[in-house]
């Protein structure tokens, strides 16, 4: 399905777009930030919050079913009730736990190998309901995920007037 170089670029890519979002989303006021624009989780914060809420439950499910050294830090984050938790209520902590969440990515992106792709993952869904998938399979949502979201946030900043600037994958992949 995929493979170690795959990991590595998604991740590289989402540390990427998370700090053009941010950078973006900084130049507006915390108003604008928190104003209810009728997306999935209402205004542009409630959507960055939210892809780190999934980004921190899928890193602690990560972390228990496979012991990475880069993990542990993610172990000791509050485990989120719910997919609209919000983690913080301001931009800036936003923000630092934002960078430290693709640091951690990054950093395990790095460490894992083929072998541990191949790997199952147990888990317990937000609902209760145990899951047992391939962690290859895994990986290709999280990455998605966080894509899909940022697509919204994306949007959300065009609509209060800042412009993000080129968010496509290709941009990182080097020519031959």
């Amino acid at each position: 399905m995929i493979d170690h170089g795959y990991v590595v670029q998604m991740a590289r890519y989402n540390a990427w777009m998370n700090y053009k979002l941010f950078e973006a989303a900084s130049q507006l006021t915390e108003e604008a930030l928190m104003l209810d624009r009728q997306a999935f989780f209402g205004s542009l914060f409630g959507t960055l919050n939210h892809i780190a809420v999934a980004d921190t439950v899928w890193l602690k499910r990560f972390a228990d079913a496979l012991p990475h050294s880069t993990l542990a830090s993610a172990q000791t984050l509050p485990m989120p009730q719910a997919l609209d938790n919000w983690l913080f209520h301001d931009f800036p902590n936003l923000r630092r736990y934002r960078q430290s969440l693709d640091q951690i990515i990054q950093q395990w992106a790095a460490e894992l190998t083929d072998t541990d792709l191949s790997h199952s993952l147990h888990y317990t869904n937000m609902q209760g309901i145990a899951a047992h998938k391939p962690l290859n399979g895994v990986l290709m949502h999280f990455f998605n995920h966080q894509t899909h979201h940022r697509g919204q946030a994306t949007t959300l900043l065009a609509q209060a007037g800042q412009d993000v600037g080129v968010t496509d994958l290709i941009t990182l992949i080097p020519n031959l």
